[in-house]
């Protein structure tokens, strides 16, 4: 052979590899796509007229078109004798019918075929063609059904429905929603296949030169007989092969089988906080040489310690957690799930300087996960807020005997393979803590957690771990107060959560000198966003006590957005953040919490109907607080003048300056000099007072006396003009991408009006899209969430544009009662 036909030989023979290479990678993603399709579209829905309706649908029931995720009770009115009381935001629950019908194709009779639901709150039951599959209690954690025996195939549709009942009320502590509110899938496989949640991937030895990598893979025989096939296990990083690893397997019938397979990885990217590098486990299993199931699991490689004396180590390195919790609300949107909402929420906790989310209090929606892995955030991931005993009336203590193993077991398996997940808490404030049969539970639970995942720390939230002398916290505890906390000392916890009890953290090691430490949940601190009392620098503790009506505060139920007002039970945000600072042993913290959500008015009730407790307001403006935390937490200039600069004349105004890389700042007003202040011991702001004088207020921060950074409030007049911005003016058409648009009331000469109240009212002019939701921040707020037009908070309010469909522009168009009506245009890609 001449070297001309041996290279043409070679070149045929590289090229058949290479195009088998393809074929085989494109029909690997053609399983990946149909084996899980989003099944949310063509639903229809009935709301029972009244509590008092029968649980029953009938030819004659009237049906709306809907998409799921959906959740009913965020379109419905305020009502103040709603049983869901204040802690459900006043909101009604109900019973609701979904119903679904589609088609099945031929070809697929021989898979199996399964419907997933990624969360329906709650008591959901559900049928396939008249066929019962079951009912699932709990409103936070996924299930699957198999209704492959049911289905009927070619032109002849199935119909599946579901029942959603949450209308025993009060069961819950805060705003739940009602419906089929995250994400319904659809998924087709071969009946020998990868099982629900089917692969555990660890790392059990991991450095900078390599990283052990052990999967895990349940593989399903649901066939009639034994079956032989290959499972092979590919990792990826960036596309890019890494190493792959291949058995041969035999599968009984009707049976489950675990294999292991270990792999190596030379130079990690190892996953940290601010570096979230994931790689991408393909899971396939073969039988006679051909792909008949394909996984996909990301995960991330990663070292973690919870040292005694240095705290959280991550990679080798002390990184302290500075972490906010968050309920599964996304404000006016509601409960239902939506993957921007979600993104959008992290990313204004990612610009402060957070690095941590804490699911409070119940398995979160598995987008959320997903960004956490993917946006670097040190997750706890949180169970129950009950066990045993209720909290209120129709909560989850009613199911938890026959339930809570599975539902532990089912979130375990869901989701052990994030890699932003460090601790599991097996419960938050939970009243058998001061008991035996706390102690019992907790290891109970434990046990649960460390027989499906070892790699992670078991903690609970407590309140306290310890009994407090100090009296005034005391009052929350008063009841227990004199017992010990049986849980903490149960042997169950692998760290040790403190709820609050800020005044015990230094004395940690002392009552603790054998476990970590980690603050699940801190400060309690409340402010209305851009509402200002004076003087600024004394505190207030409302309510006066957890367990009574608050008859205090202020008329309008606003609350000073100095840090300066507290609850009982925790601290000024300043406070707490000292603390944890100065202490390298104390691990990090969770405040209570990076957003306002519905719910839970405290320190109030009616007329509001959503927390004071978020750093950031329910349309998700920063309040003032978050640039304290931004000064502190990130590398980024900072320097933040609050409060605004409308008073009365000769009014003494406290000004206060959140600031960072700078040694100083001086005030002036109308260009004369108040003064330099500059940050001494523990201070995290500087304060000047002053009569207020109206006029140009300006702060200059300087670093070696260079100038760092200038801001400047100016006097504003008459409410004049509309300025919209979008916080994205291009997204996509897939009918649920978000644009959230900000409407900011300026004075004829553009300067922000910090006390503008006005009505804008919204429509979309042209293009395919959707208002789905309006807010503005303000807790007492009665206004529809659903509406198309909102009132405005301190000079703010939001609209939220969802997509369509069809490529093209949308244009939205803001008016208000002597203003020019604007406009701004959104693009959909």
């Amino acid at each position: 052979m001449n070297f001309t036909s041996y290279f043409k030989l070679v070149l045929f023979v590289a090229c058949i590899g290479f195009f088998s290479a393809c074929n085989s990678s494109l029909k690997n993603e053609s399983i990946l796509q149909s084996r899980k399709i989003n099944f949310n579209e063509g639903w229809s829905f009935h709301l029972n007229d009244s509590l008092q309706d029968n649980d029953t649908i009938s030819n004659i029931t009237k049906w709306q078109d809907v998409k799921v995720p959906h959740d009913w009770s965020i379109g419905m009115e305020f009502d103040e004798k709603s049983p869901t009381g204040h802690g459900g935001a006043y909101l009604v629950g109900g019973l609701g019918w979904y119903k679904k019908s589609f088609k099945v194709a031929e070809e697929k009779k021989d898979k199996r075929i399964a419907i997933v639901f990624d969360g329906v709150y709650c008591n959901s039951e559900v049928w396939v063609n008249n066929h019962y599959l079951g009912k699932r209690p709990n409103g936070y954690i996924g299930f699957e059904y198999n209704i492959t025996p049911y289905l009927n195939y070619g032109d002849v549709p199935n119909e599946i429905l579901v029942k959603v009942n949450n209308k025993n009320q009060p069961n819950s502590r805060w705003y739940s929603g009602s419906g089929i509110y995250r994400n319904v899938w659809l998924k087709t496989t071969h009946k020998l296949h990868v099982g629900q949640w089917g692969t555990y991937i660890t790392t059990p030895k991991v450095s900078k030169e390599t990283a052990e990598v052990r999967i895990e893979t349940t593989i399903n025989n649901e066939t009639l007989q034994q079956q032989s096939a290959t499972l092979v296990n590919t990792i990826y990083y960036k596309g890019e092969t890494i190493t792959t690893s291949e058995n041969e397997i035999n599968v009984e019938k009707g049976s489950l089988k675990n294999v292991v397979q270990n792999l190596k990885i030379t130079n990690p990217k190892l996953w940290s906080d601010v570096n979230p590098a994931l790689y991408k486990a393909v899971t396939e299993i073969k039988v006679e040489g051909e792909t008949i199931d394909t996984y996909k699991t990301t995960f991330g490689v990663r070292a973690f310690e919870f040292d005694l004396n240095k705290g959280f180590i991550l990679n080798g390195k002390p990184v302290k957690i500075k972490g906010v919790c968050l309920h599964h609300d996304l404000g006016p949107l509601g409960a239902a799930v939506n993957t921007r909402a979600i993104e959008r929420q992290l990313e204004i906790m990612k610009e402060m300087g957070v690095n941590g989310i804490r699911t409070a209090h119940n398995p979160p929606a598995p987008e959320l996960l997903a960004l956490c892995d993917e946006m670097g955030f040190i997750v706890m991931d949180e169970a129950f807020d009950i066990w045993e005993k209720s909290k209120t009336k129709f909560d989850y203590g009613n199911d938890w005997e026959l339930w809570h193993k599975k539902d532990l077991e089912d979130q375990i398996l869901r989701d052990r393979n994030h890699a932003s997940i460090f601790m599991w808490s097996i419960g938050n404030e939970i009243p058998e803590q001061w008991s035996e049969r706390g102690a019992e539970i907790g290891r109970e639970l434990s046990k649960i957690v460390k027989d499906l995942d070892t790699t992670r720390l078991v903690t609970a939230a407590m309140n306290p771990p310890i009994h407090i002398q100090n009296k005034e916290v005391t009052l929350q505890f008063e009841d227990v107060a004199a017992q010990p906390n049986a849980l903490a000392g149960s042997g169950a916890l692998d760290i040790i959560g403190y709820n609050y009890a800020h005044q015990t953290y230094e004395d940690h090691q002392k009552n603790f000198p054998k476990t970590p430490f980690i603050a699940t949940e801190t400060t309690s601190g409340l402010q209305t966003r851009g509402y200002y009392d004076f003087p600024s620098d004394t505190t207030k503790i409302w309510p006066v006590r957890w367990d009574k009506v608050f008859t205090e505060g202020n008329a309008d139920n606003t609350v000073s957005a100095f840090d300066q007002v507290r609850t009982p039970w925790g601290s000024l945000h300043e406070t707490t953040w000292k603390i944890i600072k100065k202490n390298d042993y104390l691990s990090g913290f969770y405040i209570w919490t990076g957003f306002d959500y519905l719910g839970e008015p405290t320190p109030y009730v009616w007329p509001s109907r959503s927390s004071y407790f978020g750093i950031v307001d329910l349309a998700g403006f920063p309040k003032d607080v978050y640039y304290m935390y931004k000064s502190e937490w990130t590398e980024e200039p900072v320097l933040h003048l609050l409060p605004h600069w409308n008073w009365k004349k000769g009014q003494l105004v406290d000004v206060w300056a959140y600031y960072n890389n700078a040694d100083e700042v001086e005030l002036f007003l109308n260009d004369k000099s108040l003064g330099v202040k500059q940050k001494e011991g523990e201070d995290l702001h500087v304060m000047w007072r002053l009569p207020f004088e109206a006029g140009t207020l300006k702060a200059v921060s300087r670093k070696d006396g260079n100038v760092v950074l200038e801001r400047e409030i100016k006097t504003a007049g008459a409410a004049a003009q509309l300025q919209l911005t979008a916080d994205r003016t291009t997204i996509n058409a897939d009918g649920n991408d978000l644009s959230f648009i900000t409407v900011d009331i300026l004075d004829k000469n553009g300067n922000f009006v910090p006390t503008a109240n006005n009505l804008v009212k919204f429509s979309l002019d042209e293009g395919n899209g959707e208002i789905v939701a309006v807010a503005n921040g303000d807790p007492t707020n009665h206004e529809s969430f659903k509406g198309k037009q909102h009132k405005a908070l301190n000079g703010k309010c939001l609209v939220v544009v969802q997509a369509g469909k069809t490529k093209g522009s949308i244009k939205l168009s803001a008016a208000s009662e002597g203003m020019e009506t604007k406009t701004i245009t959104l693009q959909l890609k």
